[in-house]
């Protein structure tokens, strides 16, 4: 006979004994309404064309982006963020294509918000990176240098164009010091205080952002590592984030999201608005690569791979997965 404490008295694997069982006492779920799905809208094109770096992903036609964002709906998820790709002749040093009202990303807002009204956030990247034929998030100075203030003046202009066309939510991503504050007070300058912002408050210069470069068509030569964090810092993540949520910010958002869970986490911890994570392009195409050859199991991967951002803190996760998963989970 066996004596009690002679074996385990705690057996947690009781909890893990069949799918049902994982299920009931599951902590971490993925909902559809978690996800928001980045998407490129490319001026100039007749068809879709697929980004060679990112399998599965293309700059949209104006027409195939409006039954993305129809398809959007139907999954279920939040929200859309949409990325313009004006012509390249459009490109200036200012950024020109977007503040035009007639810019391509001016128009796809229009043009999504007239196919799913508001059954779905119409988020808009508030950058100059896609527009400037420099490549930087900014307006540069006399040394090349991004000129911060004179970049501030520019977002002030496309949250109001931006707004304008429909943007339920503009998304501030050029890391710019202030800039939550200037694009709050242009957006309620007209009337918009309705729209809200999603400040990427916090924003590492990562490798893991190659393949996004091709998917906006970026001019960049050099790195954007004046602005963007440095990837070794941790407690001035916690410092861009107090500065955002004074300035008024809405949501916040860390970017990347899988190299930085601990960032999340922390940010999550003592955020007292919305947190979402940003799963970049080198992120996803990383599983995509290695699901390709064979080595890992491709729907796995991705799910373990989001039930661990929402883990650590996301509220939402902006996904090139988004309506994919959120079919999966349905």
């Amino acid at each position: 006979m066996t004596t009690y404490g002679s074996f385990p008295g705690s057996r947690p694997r009781r909890l893990r004994t069949s799918p049902v069982m994982r299920r009931m006492v599951a902590e971490t779920r993925l909902h559809p309404a978690d996800f928001i799905l980045p998407a490129f809208v490319r001026e100039g094109i007749s068809e879709p064309v697929p980004i060679s770096a990112m399998p599965g992903v293309v700059q949209h036609t104006r027409d195939s982006l409006k039954k993305a964002a129809a398809e959007a709906v139907a999954a279920g998820i939040s929200g859309i963020m949409l990325f313009g790709v004006p012509e390249e002749s459009k490109k200036d040093a200012l950024g020109t294509p977007g503040t035009d009202p007639d810019g391509i990303l001016q128009v796809a807002l229009r043009d999504v918000r007239a196919e799913v009204g508001d059954e779905l956030l119409v988020m808009s990247d508030l950058c100059l990176d896609e527009t400037t034929d420099h490549g930087h998030c900014g307006v540069l100075d006399e040394l090349g240098r991004v000129d911060n203030d004179a970049t501030l003046e520019r977002y002030a202009e496309m949250a109001q164009v931006q707004a304008d066309a429909g943007a339920h939510v503009v998304g501030p991503s050029g890391m710019m010091d202030g800039q939550i504050g200037v694009v709050r007070d242009a957006l309620d300058q007209i009337g918009r205080e309705d729209v809200a912002i999603l400040a990427y408050s916090v924003k590492y210069a990562s490798a893991f952002f190659g393949p996004f470069r091709e998917a906006v068509g970026s001019s960049l030569t050099g790195d954007r590592k004046t602005y963007q964090q440095d990837p070794a810092n941790a407690r001035e993540s916690m410092r861009e984030l107090a500065l955002d949520l004074e300035e008024g910010a809405d949501m916040v958002m860390v970017k990347p999201a899988g190299p930085y869970l601990d960032i999340l986490a922390k940010v999550a911890e003592v955020s007292d608005v919305p947190v979402a994570a940003y799963q970049i392009s080198g992120e996803y195409s990383m599983i995509e690569a290695a699901a390709e050859k064979g080595w890992i199991d491709r729907d796995k991967a991705i799910f373990e791979a989001l039930t661990g951002i929402k883990r650590a803190g996301a509220q939402n996760i902006l996904t090139y997965w988004a309506v994919e998963v959120a079919q999966k989970l349905r």
